[in-house]
């Protein structure tokens, strides 16, 4: 490989208090709550448009609330709240998201089931962040840190206009893959252990008749009624191809295609994600170009395929993608603290908890303890060696198992919060970096926030 060395260069500057890298799922909450906190705040999106993953790879925002319906007896709770429902609050009102349904059937897995109109979350996020006063710099890249030793001191961006340096007190590594993080000095790991996705918006497709061919197989998994152009219809439909034509069945597996959908229209389905597993990690530039080819090719083969099952979708057509593969994890950044899957399991509270969370993506292998929620602490997402950054998502917890429950949306969406209310906290109160930041200063925002914490845990740890 052949080397250039690149010319000094003089570049523009522009000071802030918090700068957030990402405005994903969890980067959106992270700059609205370090600007509602007092911080002059930036964050940089490389797409057009806010909300991430939210908007792109999922089903549906679920997890809001603890299991209940999976332990009989246990309280319902709403345990996600703060700035995370407040957005769902305003989809809600406007018609982006069909609000808080119980599921049916399969509640072991989880007992709420939210859809969200991608479009819309997209507006109303950017909406939140405009009302806030947050500089929304998208279509710009982060491309390197600015370090004085081990302090973060700021944020090289590139955009149409050139390169640009975005000064900080504090910075929040929001971007999902770990980029900011790697290129500061953190230390990580690039486990490749999690398939890659993209998930396609169908039209012309009917949910009800999904549902009804399920049924009528003996193939019904799980489903939810809400609003669906209307009140009362299905919104959420799943099935155990298995149950089908094995070779259906066998087709199906090979494109990696998961068989749940959610929708808020008449004929169209939300989501229909293909997965497939790299050879090399998404950090691989061409090994995810590749894998961007795979994941297309297989969204046709997919809707081949549904058509040639599902009744009354002969004329079924791809009407969305997401723009770029989406991840599970990419980059691991190793932190203070490192959450286990047994501490999950167990319903373990800390005394820096920032937020408490009750889902676990393997239910019902494997469920928090009782339908009750664990901790995550405030060292869980700052990162070691290095003075003022935090990173959250799916950067955070190393083990995989733990891991399938700190990544999902609605928990980054929680890790957002209390980031960016930290972030404030130590730009505004003078402190030298987050490891000084009083933990009582910094729960007492969450709360004023709305962020709501575990009144009797099952058990508390101390170090």
């Amino acid at each position: 490989m052949e080397y250039i060395v690149r010319p000094e260069q003089k570049v523009s500057a522009r000071n802030y208090d918090v700068v957030v890298c990402g405005a994903g799922t969890g980067g959106v909450i992270a700059a609205l709550a370090a600007a509602r906190n007092g911080a002059k705040t930036a964050v940089v999106e490389s797409k057009g448009y806010v909300g991430g993953i939210a908007t792109e790879g999922g089903c549906g925002l679920h997890s809001f609330y603890n299991l209940w319906k999976a332990f009989p007896g246990v309280e319902k709770k709403k345990v996600i709240r703060g700035i995370p429902e407040e957005l769902i609050n305003r989809l809600t009102k406007v018609g982006g998201a069909s609000g808080h349904n119980e599921t049916v059937l399969r509640y072991e897995y989880d007992s709420d089931t939210l859809c969200v109109d991608v479009e819309i979350y997209k507006y109303v996020a950017l909406c939140m962040l405009r009302e806030a006063g947050v500089d929304v710099l998208l279509n710009t890249m982060v491309t390197d840190a600015l370090t004085e030793g081990d302090r973060v001191v700021g944020v090289i961006t590139e955009s149409h206009q050139g390169c640009e340096a975005l000064l900080a007190k504090a910075v929040i590594d929001a971007t999902g893959y770990g980029d900011f993080s790697a290129r500061a000095g953190a230390d990580f790991t690039d486990p490749n252990d999690y398939a890659v996705a993209n998930s396609m918006g169908i039209g012309g497709i009917d949910i009800d008749k999904y549902y009804q061919f399920l049924k009528d197989n003996g193939a019904l998994k799980e489903y939810a009624f809400g609003p669906r152009d209307g009140d009362g219809k299905l919104i959420r439909v799943d099935g155990d191809w298995g149950k089908l034509d094995p070779e259906v069945h066998k087709k199906q597996l090979e494109l990696g295609m998961h068989t749940v959908t959610t929708t808020l229209h008449d004929n169209y389905f939300m989501f229909i994600k293909l997965n497939y597993m790299m050879p090399k990690s998404p950090t691989d530039r061409d090994a995810l170009a590749d894998a961007e080819y795979e994941l297309r090719r297989r969204q046709q083969e997919a809707l081949k395929l549904l058509k040639s099952v599902i009744p009354g979708s002969e004329n079924a057509f791809i009407a969305r993608t997401s723009p770029a593969i989406t991840i599970r994890r990419a980059r691991c950044i190793a932190c203070e603290y490192d959450l286990t899957n047994e501490e999950i399991l167990n319903g373990t509270h800390f005394e820096d908890d920032v937020l408490a969370y009750g889902f676990h993506d393997y239910a019902p292998r494997f469920q928090v303890k009782n339908g009750s929620t664990y901790g995550i602490p405030f060292r869980a997402i700052l990162p070691k060696k290095l003075e003022n950054l935090l990173c959250i998502g799916m950067m955070i917890t190393s083990e995989h198992n733990a891991h399938m429950s700190t990544r999902n949306t609605v928990s980054c969406m929680a890790q957002g919060q209390a980031a960016g209310t930290a972030a404030a906290l130590l730009a505004t109160g003078g402190y030298d970096n987050f490891r000084d930041l009083p933990f009582a200063d910094l729960k007492s925002a969450l709360l004023r926030g709305g962020v709501w914490f575990e009144d009797e845990p099952l058990c508390v740890k101390t170090n």
